[in-house]
């Protein structure tokens, strides 16, 4: 059964609420250390992919299963290697299965998480994702990674969630 979030929660808290494991887990943690895009962390910009997806989300007006789609986009890129020192010029090709391996073996995900995080380079992979969450991973992915590669600093309310949490 799709979960709906309660209009109460803003975007930052749903993202807490369903991926409370996740950003509290040391391993995650790490993903700080690995610079994904421009001067952008994995970690920063999977809790931005997050709070775009549950936004894109609750714009579309569609039923959404909202644990799945908050932990497929904060585990999306979780690869733990910094795929610029290593020089991996195939890490677009590759990186999703390597990411939806980890998760598997750290945390516990759904069919559709799982989907999410195995398809989310479409179309560069060419597997479109199976369900509409994998959809909205995507799109907020192309969005946010866009912005960190051709703008210099990251959302304010990524940093805000970041140091707020601490």
């Amino acid at each position: 059964m799709r979960k709906r979030i309660s209009k109460q929660l803003d975007t930052a808290s749903a993202v807490k609420y369903y991926g409370e494991d996740i950003l509290g887990s040391k391993t995650f943690a790490t993903s700080n250390d690995y610079i994904q895009h421009g001067d952008v962390s994995v970690l920063e910009h999977s809790i931005s992919v997050s709070c775009l997806c549950v936004y894109l989300a609750r714009k579309t007006h569609l039923k959404y299963d909202y644990e799945a789609l908050v932990r497929g986009a904060l585990l999306h890129d979780y690869f733990l290697y910094d795929w610029h020192k290593k020089g991996d010029k195939l890490h677009g090709y590759r990186h999703a299965d390597r990411a939806l391996k980890n998760a598997a073996d750290d945390y516990a995900i759904s069919p559709i998480t799982a989907n999410m995080i195995a398809r989310h380079m479409f179309p560069l992979n060419i597997r479109p994702p199976r369900y509409r969450e994998g959809v909205i991973l995507c799109i907020a992915d192309k969005i946010c990674s866009a912005k960190e590669t051709f703008s210099k600093p990251l959302y304010d309310k990524t940093i805000e969630f970041i140091r707020h949490d601490k």
